[in-house]
């Protein structure tokens, strides 16, 4: 199996568990998780790579983000297999669920990476979304504010995806 580094920003901690899930369904080292607030931006010994992030208010990045970002502009994804996860309230958010999932997706669309991991937005109730390309999800999308019972689910399912694209 390849080699995954998955980088995430988390402020209320809902986003750490998702990657936390994530990494064990994926056999993916504690070594290999990294909080964006002390991370680097060198993914040279990865071939796959994770970027999750919550997203706060009207469609902003996870604050540890907002500095980071300007990281992955300058980082070299050429050859790599990226795939996104975030999460938000698509509830008192609802016109801007996930936002910082797309905002994440259009600074590295055009890095010469190939994006995995797209979700079907079936099953979700928003109003509008960034992260909503080709009428899906560019990556898997976590309500645990309003749909905390959808999680697992929408984990396994995900990784399923992710593990035949890598």
């Amino acid at each position: 199996m390849s080699k995954i580094g998955i980088y995430y920003g988390s402020t209320t901690g809902n986003t750490q568990e998702v990657a936390e899930e994530i990494a064990k369904k994926l056999g993916v080292s504690n070594s290999d998780l990294f909080d964006v607030a002390k991370a680097n931006a060198d993914y040279s010994a990865y071939d796959v790579v994770l970027f999750g992030t919550s997203t706060l208010g009207f469609g902003d990045l996870q604050d540890d983000w907002e500095s980071y970002i300007d990281k992955v502009k300058a980082a070299n994804l050429e050859g790599k297999k990226i795939a996104l996860f975030g999460c938000g309230d698509s509830s008192s958010y609802s016109d801007t669920f996930g936002d910082a999932v797309g905002k994440i997706y259009y600074v590295i669309k055009d890095k010469g990476a190939q994006i995995i991991g797209q979700v079907s937005t079936d099953g979700y109730t928003y109003d509008d979304s960034e992260a909503v390309v080709n009428s899906q999800f560019v990556g898997l999308l976590i309500d645990n504010d309003n749909e905390p019972d959808m999680t697992e689910e929408r984990i396994n399912n995900w990784v399923e995806v992710l593990k035949q694209a890598i």
